[in-house]
Order: structure tokens, then C-alpha cells, then sequence
């Protein structure tokens, strides 16, 4: 569903007066329930989405790809157009999963639980050319997985549970030249924990994981904590956004949660399912929100322990919350266990991949796009 930049602007200007309530008007969910039945499947689960134009790039621990009634082999990264469907020829093969994708010009970055790309040595990270597949000169040694890459201020930033890289000690965190492929030796943050999440804005780095504080911000040049950002996050953060009015996270905890905090950290919403929130979007304003739950409260932040005070209503893995921090109306009911893994903006369009394997009861194998 579609909504002009009239409408849409007067959504977002008005979401401040609406109160925190079940479900506000079914207008602010910007993307439709339904998912696109034009969109491939996977035997296995997807962890990772990107886009270069009309490409989807798409990884994970799957080994087939079935798209138009067609099944190929496609061993953890995958390629087919978003804008038609067609299956894309793009199909190069990691020995193991794919956690993370970044798209820069000409490129496709993979970080993982990998060893080998196209049967060369590659540990946890690999630079893949975006059109025929080759894997690139980009060759560094890692002790630990790559769980998450941003891209900005001519950098790679990759995160994880990285303690070395070509043996120099590392916090899980580390950075790339995109210019020469060299590794950064100046910034070098060590949040003390597992690194889940990255996002680049302005001269920040947010991360999100963990780690004691389990939601930080370092500076894109040197790597300094950045003082300015101290939000309490309640929870393991999985997963974080950002746009210009701040910051967004999927964390897990009793139940689960997502929430939004300013760019100095202070609380603007919390809302509470009844399992871990693992991956956020945000688009207008909305937050999407993929996890394991199937209830969220219905209230925001009400629930002792995961129960809800005010009882709860169904979001079946998949939820969307108003700029004012309402839960809105938008349900597409995805199913699973493990639920969502990842949500990602194009345009108008959230794409979704995890574990799932029906939309509204109808079959979609580990990857869905709404828009």
C-alpha cells in the first residue's frame, strides 16, 4: 500500500498526540500485511538481506533456493531481482553460515561462521563481486565470527566475537580500509562482549549487543566511546536502527522487547512480546519488529517478568510500532519457532528473513517482503 508524502508527513507530525493504546489507526502501518508471492524460498534460514538497485542479495544457512516453481543449488548466498523475481545467476558458495551482508559499488561483503568462499580460504569475512560471483583480492585472518557489518566514512565495520584479526587482539569490534582493504589500527572500541548489532550515522557507530552496557555509540573515526549516548537498555540487544529522530532496539530479556531512545539515550517507548525481539526496521517512523513472540502487551512497557498487566494481543513473530510508541495494527502472522531473524528497508518495501515458513498461513520459506 502506497501513502503520499502529504499523508504520510501528517501521520508522523500527529503520532505525538495519539495515546499508547492496542492498535492505532491501521494507517500508519506504511507497508501491507500481505507478502509479495513473487519472493523465493529457502530450505534453510536466512540471517542476511541487502540490496544493490533492484538486486537482493540474501544469506544464510540454506543450501537451496526454489523461485517461480524452480529449485537451484545455492550454497548460504543467494541473488534474484526484487523488482520481477527472476532468479539471478549470482551464486557464490560459503562452507558455512552467512550472518552479515554490506553492498558497497561493485562489491558484496559476507561475515560469518565461514572458512572458505568459492573453495578459497576466507575466515569469517569475504568481498565478492556483486556481478559474477569472484571472490576478491580482500583476505584477512580472523579468530571468532562475524555476526554484523555497516559501511560509512570509508570504512567496513564488522562486529562480532572477534578477538584477533591477522593476530593483532581485537574487542570484538574491528574496521577496513574500503580504499586499500587494510585493517584499521586505529579504531579499535572494546565494549567488552559479543557485538550483534552495528549502524552508521552522522561521525557515530552505534552497537548493539552482549556487552555490559548492551547499547553504545563510538566515534567512525577513532573508535572513542562516545559520552554524548547513554540509554538503559533493559536487555541483550539483538539487533538496532537508527534514523534522524534516534535509535532503535531488539533485545531480548524476560519476554522481549523493542525500543526507541534519542540520540542522548533518554527512553522515548518501550513495548513488551512474549519472546526475544530479534530484529528492527524502521521506515517513517514505524519500527518493525521480527522475533520469536506471539503475543505482544497491550500496553507499552507493563509486563513483570514477560506477563502482561493489561493482557496482551497476537503478533505472531511480526509487529509494527507508531511513531508515538502505539502498537499498530499491521499482523502478518509469520509462524515458527525462531520466527524473524532479520528486517531490512528498501524504498517503501520491509523484507523479512528467519525461520518462518508461512505469511498469514500461506506457504513463504524464510524470506518475505512487504511493501
Amino acid at each position: 500500500m502506497r501513502i503520499s508524502q502529504r499523508v504520510r508527513r501528517a501521520m508522523v507530525a500527529g503520532a505525538a498526540a495519539v495515546a499508547v493504546c492496542v492498535s492505532a489507526q491501521p494507517a500508519l502501518a506504511v507497508v501491507g500485511a500481505s507478502a509479495d508471492r513473487r519472493g523465493p524460498s529457502f530450505n534453510g534460514s536466512v540471517y542476511a538481506i541487502a540490496h544493490r538497485g533492484d538486486t537482493v542479495y540474501v544469506g544464510g544457512s540454506f543450501t537451496r533456493m526454489t523461485i517461480d516453481g524452480r529449485t537451484v543449488t545455492r550454497n548460504r548466498l543467494a541473488a534474484f531481482s526484487g523488482r520481477t523475481g527472476e532468479l539471478l545467476d549470482w551464486a557464490p558458495s560459503a562452507d558455512d553460515t552467512v550472518r552479515a551482508l554490506a553492498v558497497v559499488p561493485g562489491w558484496v561483503y559476507a561475515g560469518g561462521d565461514f572458512d572458505e568462499v568459492n573453495g578459497e580460504e576466507r575466515q569469517a569475512l569475504a568481498r565478492i563481486d556483486a556481478g559474477d560471483a569472484e571472490v576478491g583480492s580482500f583476505d584477512h585472518r580472523f579468530a571468532g565470527s562475524v555476526r554484523t557489518l555497516a559501511v560509512g566514512h570509508g570504512r567496513l565495520y564488522a562486529g562480532g566475537t572477534i578477538s584477533r584479526v591477522d593476530g593483532e587482539r581485537r574487542g570484538q569490534l574491528a574496521a577496513f580500509s574500503l580504499a586499500d582493504d587494510e585493517l584499521d589500527d586505529t579504531w579499535t572500541p572494546r565494549p567488552g562482549g559479543m557485538v550483534n548489532s552495528l549502524a552508521v550515522r552522522g561521525n557515530r557507530v552505534y552497537l548493539g549487543g552482549a556487552f555490559p552496557r548492551r547499547l553504545a555509540a563510538v566515534d567512525a573515526a577513532d573508535g572513542r566511546d562516545d559520552a554524548g549516548f547513554r540509554p538503559d537498555a533493559p536487555a541483550l540487544v539483538h539487533a538496532i536502527a537508527v534514523d534522524g529522530s534516534g535509535v532503535y532496539a531488539a533485545m531480548g530479556g524476560a519476554g522481549g522487547r523493542a525500543a526507541k531512545f534519542s540520540t542522548s539515550g533518554a527512553t522515548r517507548w518501550i513495548r513488551v512480546f512474549d519472546g526475544d525481539a530479534q530484529a528492527i526496521a524502521v521506515l517513517d517512523g514505524v519500527a518493525y519488529v521480527g522475533g520469536h513472540f506471539d503475543r505482544a502487551c497491550a500496553n507499552g512497557d507493563d509486563a513483570d517478568n514477560g506477563e502482561c498487566e493489561a493482557g496482551s494481543v497476537p503478533r505472531v513473530k511480526l509487529a509494527a510500532v507508531s511513531p508515538s510508541g502505539s502498537l499498530t495494527g499491521w499482523a502478518p502472522q509469520a509462524n515458527g519457532v525462531v520466527g524473524v531473524r532479520t528486517l531490512v528497508i528498501k524504498g517503501a518495501t520491509v523484507a523479512a528473513g528467519g525461520d518462518f515458513t508461512t505469511i498469514g498461513g500461506r506457504t513463504q520459506r524464510r524470506y518475505a517482503s512487504f511493501g
